[in-house]
């Protein structure tokens, strides 16, 4: 077993004395064991291993990066070569820098250790389930698999993270079938570290089946309205992902396309909504504990009470725009519930639509968006009337977080976010 903290220090060690200026250096091993089922039938189990290595060296302004799958001796030297070619090659920028305080840590999280036979029972549990309460699904793809993980992550000012973790994963691909009928397929999934509790159990999965089922049937559109648009967790973190990356992520703020550019400490929404990043919440599974700048990872909130409280700016985002850099740099996102339930939320609207899965294009650098609503019900008067089909939506991003009519008491945890089902006002929706 190679040794990642002893490869990871020699590596910089090397940088170092061929003239870096400053360097980092990640390294991983994985092993991950999986059972799949295809068309509702174990298919296949597998244990697949990989190695990553990833360099990274800084001189004289300019960067160069190298990422491989080897860790011999000859594979590292050839990559740290080829790292300085790709620095010498690029344009000179004094923005880019590195955490300058050491920070040390060295954690075990998780659960690294598999329980094969347990995670097959309930493998099998999920699918004896399904076809007990939902004998109208038919599981087209389902991959349940244990990921053991362990990652060293250097850098050359003392920067030295090793982590030691492991998870439970299961992704579902599912349809609903009655005759000559179907509805269209269906994705869900969770993240755990814990096989107490039975999978379906978990996440939004049975919500999911429960929608899908009564989306054999469907009815078109007919005209256009503006009205209420509810968006499930599943979708809902879809819409919140494209607004921050429009809004506060380094790419938009380093070239000025932001719309919340000058917002800062500024309302831009809705009072009940709070967005934060948060690695260290319980309810998260398999989150970083460094940014890829060598800084400690730290929770925050991006929008507190509808307050725009801080952008999500890398240290060399900051540095290119005077800005101040974000406390963590990943997407480990939660929304808290309100204060509605959502069945009280559903029959307060006059007309609307429940979209659990959205299909379009990347909204453009106003927040505007266009697409299909997919797995989708039309409210009216208070009570889901049919499931739709080809039902488009239109809206603003930015608007869309000004007009929230309620949040949802019920937030739904899939291991890698918290999200409720957030109600919208002043969408446009039309027939297709």
């Amino acid at each position: 077993m190679t040794n990642l903290s002893l490869l990871t220090e020699e590596i910089i060690e090397k940088c170092r004395k061929k003239g870096a200026d400053m360097s980092k250096c990640s390294a991983s091993l994985s092993e991950v064991r999986e059972f799949n089922v295809d068309g509702g039938r174990f298919s296949l189990f597998r244990t697949l291993y990989n190695s990553a290595l990833s360099i990274t060296v800084f001189r004289g302004g300019q960067k160069g990066s190298v990422s491989l799958n080897r860790f011999d001796d000859e594979a590292v030297e050839q990559a740290i070569d080829d790292a300085f070619t790709a620095a010498d090659s690029s344009a000179p920028d004094r923005d880019w820098d590195l955490c300058r305080e050491p920070h040390a840590y060295d954690i075990t999280d998780g659960c690294p250790e598999p329980d094969t036979d347990r995670l097959f029972d309930r493998c099998a549990e999920l699918k004896e389930t399904i076809a007990q309460k939902h004998p109208s699904i038919l599981i087209e793809q389902m991959i349940v698999d244990h990921t053991r993980y362990e990652s060293v992550f250097r850098t050359s000012f003392g920067g030295n993270f090793r982590r030691i973790s492991g998870s439970y994963s299961l992704s579902l691909m599912f349809s609903a079938h009655e005759g000559e009928k179907a509805s269209s397929f269906f994705g869900s999934g969770v993240t755990t570290a814990s096989l107490d509790r039975p999978f379906i159990e978990l996440g939004g999965i049975e919500a999911a089946l429960c929608d899908v089922e009564k989306q054999i049937d469907t009815s078109p559109l007919e005209g256009k309205f503006v009205g209420t648009m509810v968006l499930t967790p599943d979708a809902l973190g879809e819409f919140v992902g494209s607004a921050l990356s429009n809004f506060v992520s380094d790419g938009s703020l380093i070239d000025g396309t932001s719309i919340w550019k000058n917002s800062l400490g500024k309302r831009i929404a809705d009072e009940r909504l709070t967005v934060s990043s948060k690695p260290h919440d319980s309810r998260l599974v398999g989150t970083s504990g460094c940014t890829s700048e060598g800084f400690l990872a730290e929770d925050y909130a991006i929008i507190r009470n509808g307050v725009l409280e801080n952008f999500m700016l890398s240290l060399y985002a900051a540095n290119k725009t005077g800005g101040r850099r974000a406390p963590n740099d990943s997407w480990d996102l939660v929304i808290e519930g309100g204060d509605t339930p959502l069945d009280e939320i559903i029959g307060g609207i006059v007309r609307g639509i429940l979209v659990g899965r959205f299909s379009g294009g990347s909204p453009n650098g106003k927040g505007d968006f266009s697409g299909v609503a997919k797995n989708s019900f039309l409210i009216e008067n208070g009570k889901i009337v049919c499931a739709l089909r080809e039902t488009m939506i239109n809206g603003n991003l930015a608007e869309l977080f000004q007009n929230i009519e309620a949040i949802s008491r019920e937030t739904v945890e899939n291991g890698s976010s918290v999200m409720p089902s957030i109600a919208f006002s002043g969408v446009t929706i039309s027939g297709k």
